[in-house]
């Protein structure tokens, strides 16, 4: 498996290997060479994502393997893609995910599959959301319809994972082609949820991320009052409550259909994290009317100050897109006042690119793309301050922060450039054991020694340090925290584990923190290495 995209294609794959090693396939995360079939998870979020996909399926395998496309850009352009990618065997869509181990036999026999043809998704479901459940039984939507078996398999060992919340999306904002190949919004049987929270729990996972197209739509097509009625609120407070999780996070909440109700129980359910992921795209009120969306300045700016009301430290997180058709300097200018004053703790930037098939594809007005690349680096520039004035002054503060990995120290990426470029260590591959850590010395020599089943020895506090995150940092785009503190602590800690710490440095939005004390165990550890679980 090969994954591009968001957390919702990772489900997603960890769905099609839990289905195919159901069927005896032997699956791994990632492409060696070596696979009888790589399958490649497209993404079409951008025109960047479409070309790094089509890159994907084109370095994908070895010169035996046979390489099969599927996710979003398979979903959407089907045929099109099959004809213009003649080296994919096959371009597969959402339908073919239920059968996919019987699509990937006729792949290897060399049997012919007929390109997928796409279709509006929206149309494959009633017009009413209360009538959708009922339909979903008898289609096939990616992570839907599981129980009571859960066929996911996952790909890595993190401590972390999305879990889906829902599919699709009602809304039509102008510049957005998702809810056409993801469909109409759905929402997940909350038990359906909790029992796939709780099986990640018992697979090593210490925080889930809930994702969707639009979380704040939750429960609008299984509660007779709609998303209104509370269904996110009660399921948050079942989640927080599975043994074994530490932090459930709620990612992708849409500004106009934020209701204070839900605001409440993000920020004060214990374990569910206080951070709020708004995906604001602008705060020019008319611009935003021409993007068939809602809000303003003044009201997104009122929506911050609601949930520091409810918890001053939490953290805000948003995406914006200039460049816009008919975006004027006076919208951008009230985009940079809006984000000057928010002080968000991360903001994704984007610039403006026509999508197939979305109405702001044929708007009048359009913008040169040098002027859209030139103010996609002018609110970066300012995006980044802001930031990183916010992250400065958390010094001081205490945070709770989950452990994700290992990396090397800055000085032994200095001393020991063969390893520099690890993401995350294996101590397995390094001969050592938790017992190694957190010294380490003779890493020049790990990979030989490990090749040679010899344990590294004589060992130098410091060179592998733990990284992880606070709850107002989501995965991989908010920053990080890299741990400091007593040895005899930082030798307690292993994956999963939770730590209060004070914050003492930062860096951009990534911060220095000390740990002060073992609130919660990583998975499998044993209990009496606690100091204080709360």
């Amino acid at each position: 498996m090969v994954t591009l995209g968001c957390a919702r294609n990772d489900v997603d794959s960890e769905e099609l290997a839990g289905r195919l090693a159901a069927e005896g396939w032997d699956v791994a995360g990632g492409d060696d060479g070596s696979a009888d079939v790589v399958l490649v998870n497209t993404c079409t979020f951008v025109e960047q994502a479409k070309k790094d996909s089509v890159d994907a399926v084109l370095a994908a395998g070895g010169p035996d393997s046979k390489v099969v496309a599927v996710g979003c850009m398979a979903e959407r352009y089907g045929a099109e893609l099959a004809e213009a990618l003649p080296e994919a065997s096959a371009v597969l869509g959402f339908d073919a995910y239920g059968s996919i181990s019987e699509r990937l036999d006729d792949v290897l026999a060399g049997r012919r599959l007929a390109p997928h043809q796409p279709t509006d998704r929206r149309t494959l479901l009633p017009l009413s959301p209360v009538k959708r459940p009922e339909a979903v039984r008898e289609g096939s939507i990616p992570g839907h319809g599981w129980l009571p078996e859960v066929p996911r398999k996952r790909l890595d060992d993190a401590p972390v994972a999305p879990l889906k919340l829902a599919s699709g999306c009602d809304r039509r904002c102008a510049f957005c082609a998702i809810p056409a190949f993801r469909g109409a919004f759905v929402s997940r049987a909350p038990e359906d949820v909790v029992a796939e929270a709780a099986w990640l729990a018992d697979h090593g996972v210490a925080e889930v991320t809930l994702v969707s197209e639009n979380s704040t739509s939750y429960g609008k097509d299984i509660d007779a009052r709609g998303a209104a009625g509370g269904a996110l609120e009660r399921l948050l407070g079942e989640l927080a409550a599975v043994p074994g999780l530490r932090r459930v996070r709620v990612s992708y909440l849409q500004p106009a259909e934020v209701r204070p109700p839900l605001l409440a129980a993000i920020a004060r359910t214990p374990g569910v994290a206080d951070y709020f992921d708004l995906s604001f795209q602008h705060a020019s009120g008319p611009l935003l009317r021409r993007m068939r969306r809602f809000g303003s300045r003044t009201t997104f700016l009122s929506l911050c100050a609601e949930i520091r009301a409810l918890a001053p430290e939490a953290g805000i997180r948003s995406n914006v897109i200039v460049g816009f058709p008919g975006e004027t300097e006076e919208d951008l200018a009230e985009l940079e006042a809006f984000l000057a004053e928010a002080e968000l703790d991360a903001v994704g930037v984007f610039g403006y690119s026509d999508e197939d098939g979305t109405e702001a594809a044929d708007l009048p007005d359009k913008i040169d793309p040098a002027e859209v690349a030139a103010r996609v680096e002018r609110i970066t520039s300012l995006v980044e301050v802001v930031s990183a004035d916010r992250a400065a002054r958390r010094i001081g503060t205490e945070v709770e922060v989950l452990v994700e990995r290992q990396e090397l120290s800055e000085v032994a990426e200095a001393a020991y450039p063969d390893l520099a470029d690890l993401e995350d260590l294996d101590l397995a591959e390094l001969g050592l054991t938790e017992d190694d850590v957190p010294a380490m010395t003779d890493l020049e020599d790990a990979e030989e020694d490990a090749a040679d089943g010899d344990a590294v020895d004589d060992t130098d506090p410091g060179d592998l340090v733990w990284i992880g995150r606070a709850a107002h940092q989501g995965p991989d785009v908010d920053g990080e925290c890299l741990l400091t503190g007593d040895d005899a602590l930082l030798g307690e800690l292993t994956r999963g584990a939770v730590v209060r710490a004070r914050v003492v440095g930062s860096d951009g939005v990534d911060l220095v923190v000390e740990a002060l004390e073992l609130l919660a165990p990583g998975p499998g550890a044993p209990a009496a290495a606690v100091a204080g679980v709360r």
